[in-house]
C-alpha cells in the first residue's frame, strides 16, 4: 500500500502540510457532479448505479485536487438495506413512511450482510481500478445512533422528540435495534474493507442532541463496538470517528478505538488537542467561512494551520460543504493548505 500523506497523519504521524478532503467533496458543488446526476430519475435510482457513483467519486480528485477520494454513497443505504424503506425528497431530505416504535416494528428489521449493498461494494471496486493508486480512496457508515434517529423519527428534526421517547420509555427496544444496526454496520464496513478502502469513517452526525450520558449508552458504545471489532480484523485500516456537536465527550471517542477524531467547529483547537488522548484531529473549519473572499478564507485556514502546528491533522471542514458554496473558494482553501501558507 503506497504512504498517502492522509494515511500518515491518520496513523498519528506528523506530515510536511496537513492532508485535505471535503466532507461531502462528491455533491452539489460540482457541475459535473450535477450533469451525472441529471441523468437518473431520482438520487436512489443514481446512488444504486456503481459507474455514476465511481465517476462523481474520482471528481474531486481531477477537478479539486484534494488528497483522498471518498465513495459516493449515502448513510442510509443500511437502513434500507434493514428491511426500512426511504425517499430522499430534494431540498429536504430523507423521508421514512415507516419508523420503528415499537417491539412489533423490529419484526421487519434484520440483520443484513452486504449482499445487500452490493452496489456500494461494486462502485469500490471499481473506483480503486481507476483511481490508478494516485489516491486512498474512503470508505464510510453512519454510526448506529445516527440511523437510529432516522428510523424512528422519520425526517430529519430540531429536537428527534420521537426518538428520544423511544429511548426512554422502551429502551430494550432501543438497544436492540441499535444492536442490529451495529451488527450490519460491522458486515458492510468489513465489505468495504476487503473491496480496497484504504480508511473508513464513521459519521454520527446527530451525535449532538444527546447529553454526555445518554452519548454514553446509546451512541458510543455501538461506535466502539464497530471499531474495535474492525480494528481486531483489519488494523491496518485507519478509522475516523466524527460525532458531530458531541465536544462534551472528545475524550470518550478518543477511548473508543478511532485513530481520527472528526471535529465541527464549534470546539477551539487548544481543547480538542488537549483532551483527544494525542489521537490525530480532522476538521475542522466552518463551512460558512468559504463564502467569504480570498484574503477571509486565506486567513482563516492559516489559523487552523498554526493551531494544528505539532500535531497529527487533516485539514477539512467542520460538517459537508453547503451546495451553494463557489467552487473557486473551495480551491483557494485547499490551494491555501496545500501551499502550507
Amino acid at each position: 500500500m503506497q504512504d498517502f500523506i492522509l494515511l500518515q497523519a491518520a496513523r498519528g504521524l506528523t506530515t510536511s502540510r496537513p492532508p485535505v478532503w471535503i466532507m461531502r467533496q462528491a455533491g452539489r458543488i460540482l457541475p459535473e457532479y450535477r450533469a451525472v446526476r441529471a441523468k437518473f430519475n431520482g438520487f436512489k435510482e443514481f446512488v444504486k448505479n456503481p459507474e455514476a457513483c465511481c465517476e462523481v467519486t474520482l471528481q474531486p480528485i481531477n477537478i479539486l485536487g484534494v488528497d483522498a477520494a471518498i465513495i459516493f454513497s449515502d448513510i442510509l443505504v443500511v437502513a434500507e438495506a434493514m428491511g426500512l424503506d426511504y425517499e430522499m425528497i430534494e431540498s429536504k431530505g430523507p423521508l421514512f413512511y415507516k419508523t420503528i416504535q415499537n417491539t412489533n416494528d423490529l419484526d421487519t428489521i434484520k440483520i443484513v450482510d452486504a449482499n445487500s449493498l452490493h452496489y456500494v461494494i461494486e462502485a469500490i471496486k471499481l473506483t480503486k481500478v481507476k483511481l490508478l493508486n494516485t489516491a486512498p480512496l474512503i470508505g464510510f457508515a453512519g454510526a448506529p445512533f445516527t440511523l437510529f434517529a432516522y428510523m424512528t423519527e422519520g425526517s430529519s428534526s430540531k429536537t428527534f422528540s420521537k426518538a428520544k421517547n423511544l429511548m426512554f420509555t422502551r429502551p430494550d427496544v432501543a438497544h436492540e435495534l441499535l444492536y442490529r444496526i451495529t451488527a450490519t454496520t460491522i458486515n458492510y464496513l468489513e465489505a468495504q474493507i476487503l473491496a480496497g478502502v484504504d480508511m473508513i469513517q464513521l459519521f454520527d452526525s446527530w451525535a449532538g442532541i444527546l447529553s454526555p450520558g445518554n452519548y454514553q449508552e446509546f451512541g458510543l458504545g455501538y461506535c466502539a463496538k464497530i471499531i474495535t471489532t474492525l480494528k481486531q480484523k483489519f488494523p491496518h485500516i485507519p478509522i475516523t470517528l466524527f460525532a458531530k456537536g458531541a465536544n462534551h465527550s472528545i475524550t470518550d471517542i478518543a477511548f473508543t478505538g478511532c485513530d481520527v477524531i472528526g471535529l465541527d467547529w464549534t470546539i477551539s483547537i487548544p481543547y480538542a488537542r488537549l483532551h483527544s488522548a494525542g489521537k490525530a484531529l480532522q476538521g475542522n473549519l466552518d463551512p460558512c467561512i468559504l463564502y467569504g473572499n480570498k484574503a477571509f478564507i486565506q486567513k482563516n485556514t492559516i489559523q487552523l494551520i498554526e493551531a494544528m502546528k505539532g500535531h497529527p491533522f487533516i485539514a477539512n471542514l467542520g460538517h459537508g460543504v453547503y451546495p451553494d458554496t463557489h467552487v473557486d473558494h473551495i480551491k483557494y482553501f485547499i490551494e491555501c493548505i496545500m501551499k502550507n501558507v
